[in-house]
């Protein structure tokens, strides 16, 4: 078991900027890659962002390239994500995930563990 508890979600403005959290616990999350992962109303949830787990590479979405930065501290068992220049269309419950392989995957069926999501709103 890799409880994942996230936090730091809230309201922005467009353009502004908020950072989301995601603490992990257990002896597996060193190990394992992370990802972020969105869903808005009415849409499936897709990939935000991953990191492998010692944190040497990482990719994005292109909807959030060059705007957002994941990033991780094994230390502290826990990821970040960095979200800059927002805009409404971001707006999503956004989740935490940890993979069963330590390298940094975009693919939704290689992660196991799910936290329970913290809500990002950005208002026009």
């Amino acid at each position: 078991q890799v409880p994942l508890v996230e936090s730091g979600g809230g309201l922005a403005q467009a353009g502004g900027s908020l950072r989301v959290s995601c603490v992990g616990s257990g002896r597996t999350f060193n190990w394992n890659a992370m990802g972020w992962f969105r869903q808005a109303p009415g849409k499936e949830r897709e990939f935000v962002a991953t990191v492998a787990w010692n944190g040497q590479s990482t990719y994005y979405a292109d909807s959030v390239k060059g705007r957002f930065t994941i990033s991780r501290d094994n230390a502290k068992n826990t990821v970040y994500l960095q979200m800059n220049s927002l805009k409404p269309e971001d707006t999503a419950v956004y989740y935490c995930a940890a993979s069963i392989t330590p390298e940094a995957s975009m693919r939704r069926d290689e992660y196991a563990y799910w936290g329970q999501g913290t809500q990002v709103t950005v208002s026009s």
